[in-house]
């Protein structure tokens, strides 16, 4: 019963933030001297009905609070309008939202299978040379660019052919067995992930390293230690638990640096995301694609913020809702 009353009160605290950040968008775009339906109406596809129930819809005759009254009304329902091409925007983040979080889950789970570990090591031999090495290549990871890494990726799929060059699936895709599918979709997931994984991982393990080594240097431990434990109960049973839990609150602003980090990653390999989606969205000035996308992506960052904070009441149930 407690979990639910914390989750209630998580859940409603959230609720304030989203609606700061839709304000912000929406009047910053609406503020701009733009129309928001000039891409439709130079789209011939586009029929007089559409721009018309546009129009009504966004109450682009009206002041812009009634209009951000209007557009809050229509996304609570659902309703987000079409895309300068025709299609409606909810069926195009249907389609990209999805892939997005595919992405993001398995570099967040390689990321902690690899990074917490090598964390634990690095402190383990603290200004020894496996520590040295170990710091080297996480500054490594953290001073490139993931623009330029994936970049470089690229280049090495084209020169080689090894692993697809973009996109999600292959031309034949369709034909393919279950697993074929499956086999598919993992294999044009190779260089995006490696990319955004490299990136991750750094932060993570120099983080994981520092929280250990701070326990380990804190009073219970050299308590625990004159009491006559065994190292390993010392590190793993007593200092683990305590170093590690910092790090789970970690886990939603990971997710919220990842769907930001990854815009640029799935532009470079293609990837039909959410991240590549907001950027084509505002090149192309798609209005009703960009405050619905940047929603979604803002939605997505206070589930992932809330899933982090649940996993922490979970594994330390004196953590309080503030």
């Amino acid at each position: 019963m407690n979990l639910f009353v914390y989750i209630l009160k998580r859940i409603l605290q959230s609720i304030p933030l989203l609606l700061l950040v839709s304000v912000i968008s929406f009047f910053i775009i609406r503020l701009a001297p733009v129309d928001p339906l000039a891409e439709l109406r130079l789209n011939p596809s586009i029929s007089q009905e559409t721009l018309d129930a546009e129009t009504h819809r966004l109450g682009l005759d009206k002041p812009v609070i009634f209009q951000y009254g209007l557009w809050l009304k229509s996304f609570v329902k659902g309703d987000l309008g079409v895309c300068t091409t025709g299609e409606r925007v909810a069926d195009k983040l249907k389609e990209r939202i999805p892939n997005t979080l595919l992405l993001t889950g398995f570099v967040i789970f390689f990321t902690w299978a690899v990074g917490i570990p090598l964390g634990i090591i690095a402190a383990l031999n603290r200004k020894k040379p496996l520590d040295r090495l170990l710091t080297l290549f996480s500054s490594i990871g953290m001073a490139i660019p993931s623009f330029f890494f994936a970049l470089l990726l690229l280049i090495f799929a084209v020169k080689t052919g090894w692993f697809p060059t973009g996109g999600l699936t292959s031309y034949n895709h369709s034909s393919m067995t279950l697993w074929g599918k499956i086999w598919d979709i993992l294999y044009h997931l190779v260089l995006p992930v490696l990319v955004l994984f490299t990136i991750s991982l750094s932060s993570l393990q120099r983080q994981m390293r520092g929280n250990l080594l701070d326990v380990l240097g804190s009073d219970y431990v050299k308590f625990a230690r004159a009491k006559g434990l065994s190292e390993n109960k010392v590190v793993y049973k007593h200092a683990l638990r305590n170093a590690i839990n910092p790090m789970i609150t970690l886990l939603g602003f990971e997710f919220a640096s990842l769907l930001s980090g990854a815009a640029l990653t799935e532009y470079v390999f293609q990837y039909p995301g959410l991240g590549r989606l907001i950027l084509e969205a505002v090149l192309k000035s798609d209005i009703n694609l960009v405050m619905a996308s940047l929603m979604i992506g803002t939605i997505m960052l206070v589930v992932g913020n809330l899933l982090a904070d649940i996993l922490l009441k979970l594994v330390d149930p004196r953590v309080e809702a503030v």
